[in-house]
């Protein structure tokens, strides 16, 4: 089994957030894998499916963001699972709006969810990393990742979400490299004639 976790902050307010781009992406992969209907368990909403032939738990931490390392550390506990078990889908500032990137390991680069989860079940988890661009100016973070994705982000959004829960077994078979590659085609702008 692995343990995939999708960051964000719970509540209507923060449903179109950038920040929430880890729930938007483990809602599409349950819907896209047919997984079971979401309940309440681990501080968190989880969902059970299988993706790539391997059991999938989908967790979406109900602690806010700050605190999401209390979920993960929950449920990791109670199905023994190790960091490596554990990928976490994320916001990620230093990536171009639609691109994405999986690594194991590194630092939480000042992301208060990485933060959590590294403090409670270490840094050796994997991340993929789904990029919504930098506003330009480190003093306009704050209010840009907790701000609504725009309507003309709307095209781009869909595409890699699909794309993502599309290409989401080869994640589970534990081809990262092949995952990108795959998010990468599937979210090419279209040919002009």
């Amino acid at each position: 089994m692995k343990l995939w976790v999708g960051l964000g902050n719970p509540g209507a307010e923060f449903l179109n957030h950038r920040h929430n781009i880890g729930f938007m992406a483990a809602e599409r992969i349950s819907e896209r894998h047919r997984f079971s209907p979401w309940r309440k368990k681990f501080r968190g909403e989880t969902a059970d499916g299988v993706v790539g032939g391997e059991k999938i738990l989908l967790l979406k931490p109900l602690t806010y963001m700050n605190d999401s390392g209390e979920s993960v550390q929950a449920a990791a506990a109670f199905h023994k699972l190790a960091p490596p078990d554990i990928t976490i889908f994320h916001d990620e500032l230093d990536l171009a709006p639609g691109k994405v990137r999986v690594k194991q390991g590194g630092g939480a680069a000042g992301h208060n969810g990485l933060r959590s989860t590294d403090r409670h079940v270490g840094n050796d988890t994997w991340r993929v990393r789904l990029g919504i661009g930098h506003p330009g100016d480190k003093a306009l973070v704050h209010n840009y990742v907790l701000g609504n994705f725009a309507k003309a982000d709307k095209p781009w959004l869909d595409l890699l979400l699909d794309a993502v829960a599309d290409a989401a077994p080869l994640l589970a078979e534990g081809k990262p490299e092949d995952f990108m590659t795959k998010v990468a085609w599937l979210t090419q702008p279209p040919k002009g004639r």
